[in-house]
Formats: C-alpha cells, sequence, structure tokens
C-alpha cells in the first residue's frame, strides 16, 4: 500500500524551528518528485517547498524562501523540512506529496499523485 506520513509538526514560538519529516512506504519514494504544501483554515492549499527525485533541484514559495529548507534521503525513503525563523503566518497544516514535476511557479501535482495525512504546525507566543 503507498503510503506518505508527515511527522514533526508542533506547537514553537515566533523565531523557532522545526523539522517536518515525511516517510514513504510501499513504495521507492527515489523514482518521485515530493512537495511540501501547506492548508491554513480558510485559506487555499499553497505549495511551499518541492525537491526533484534525484536532489538536482529545489522549489521554495518566496514566502518561505531563505527560511525553510528541503532535503531528501533516497535509501531512507524521507524527505524533510527543515524550517527556521517561524513566523505565525506559518501556521497550518502542513502536507507531503508525490508531484509530477517542479515548476519555475510552484510544484505541479495531479489526481493521480498520493498524499500524506498532513502535520500541524502552529507558530504562536
Amino acid at each position: 500500500q503507498v503510503q506518505l506520513v508527515e511527522s514533526g509538526g508542533g506547537l514553537v514560538q515566533p523565531g523557532g524551528s522545526l523539522r517536518l519529516s515525511c516517510a514513504a512506504s510501499g513504495f521507492t519514494l527515489g523514482y518521485y518528485a515530493i512537495g511540501w504544501f501547506r492548508q491554513a483554515p480558510g485559506k487555499e492549499r499553497e505549495g511551499v517547498s518541492c525537491i526533484s527525485h534525484n536532489d538536482e533541484n529545489t522549489y521554495y514559495a518566496d514566502s518561505v524562501k531563505g527560511r525553510f529548507t528541503i532535503s531528501r534521503d533516497n535509501a531512507k525513503n524521507t524527505v524533510w523540512l527543515q524550517m527556521d525563523s517561524l513566523k505565525p503566518e506559518d501556521s497550518a497544516v502542513y502536507y507531503c506529496a508525490t508531484i509530477q514535476k517542479l515548476a519555475g511557479w510552484g510544484c505541479v501535482y495531479n489526481e493521480n499523485d498520493s498524499w500524506g495525512q498532513g502535520t500541524q504546525v502552529t507558530v504562536s507566543s
């Protein structure tokens, strides 16, 4: 069974850091580009960052550029999102997903892609 499982979310103060993990089971993560997305209440889902299958290309939304870092270890079937200098506006449910490709403007996915269940990130004092 193809499954993606996110972990690492939680409550953190502004300026703090969290590291999210996306672990794959039932398939080889190394065949896929992976994206991190987030959705806050009342807002549309936003593509935060994505990484090519071979780790050669990455994309970051302008809102997180310079603060978030995406990485992967295909041998461990895991992708991470290191989030530093967190702001209250980063609060959302974060999801990882397989994607079709990286584009200059974002992470491209379709109905065939697989999603995790999400992990809550709350940035608050």
